[in-house]
């Protein structure tokens, strides 16, 4: 959803260098945890088709304000969970960078941005299951959240960093990042809607993909009454 569509050069060389590291510090402790931890086979699965998905999406772009589009990232964050769900935002970014969509320069800002989306929406999700929401709301409000987050974080890497060559003063360069940021908050509606609809289905046919089987199982209070 939320992506920085600048070109190769466009923010100066301590900004690619600062956003490279944090992009590389995370998914370092990422791969640490699954490293310690592992991970079920069923979301070995789940990331793959998330990622082909994901992926496929993330290239239909609409040129308005620079491009806008979904990727599915909080969907991702749902199913395949916040650790994979950040290897898969920097696995889809890579190989889109490698058609073209999005600076190779901007990999660590960018993964930091779509990362952030599918871990927000997986904690999200889980705290509002845990409020015993349904599970369209649950997963629509969560993929909304993660994809705002998202939205606002790519703002905010954008004004720290500043672009080069633009005659904009860094306050004119906020107003406009705004907006931008105010176009995908709308998209990131759309698409949180659309993650409700497929994670309420899958709940319906398979509950464990979305680790909802122990909730669809629980025992019904027996008595007996006079």
């Amino acid at each position: 959803m939320a992506h920085i569509h600048l070109g190769e050069g466009s923010f100066p060389l301590w900004a690619l260098l600062l956003w490279t590291v944090l992009g590389a510090v995370l998914i370092s402790a990422v791969v640490r945890r699954i490293r310690k931890g592992g991970i079920e086979t069923h979301q070995i699965a789940l990331a793959g088709i998330g990622a082909a998905a994901s992926f496929a999406i993330f290239q239909l772009n609409i040129p308005v304000w620079g491009g806008i589009h979904m990727n599915l990232t909080g969907l991702v964050g749902i199913l395949a969970g916040p650790l994979l769900g950040a290897l898969i935002a920097l696995v889809v970014n890579i190989f889109s960078a490698a058609l073209g969509h999005g600076a190779v320069g901007l990999l660590g800002a960018n993964t930091l941005v779509n990362a952030s989306e599918a871990i927000v929406a997986y904690y999200a999700f889980k705290a509002l299951m845990g409020l015993d929401w349904d599970v369209f709301p649950a997963s629509a409000s969560a993929a909304t959240l993660g994809l705002s987050a998202g939205a606002f974080l790519m703002g905010a890497i954008i004004v720290i960093s500043g672009v080069n060559g633009s005659a904009l003063p860094r306050g004119d360069l906020t107003i406009a990042v705004a907006g931008l940021v105010g176009l995908n908050l709308g998209v990131a509606v759309i698409e949180g809607i659309l993650t409700g609809f497929i994670v309420q289905f899958l709940a319906s046919v398979r509950p464990d993909l979305v680790g909802l089987a122990d909730r669809d199982t629980q025992e019904e209070p027996t008595g007996v009454t006079a």
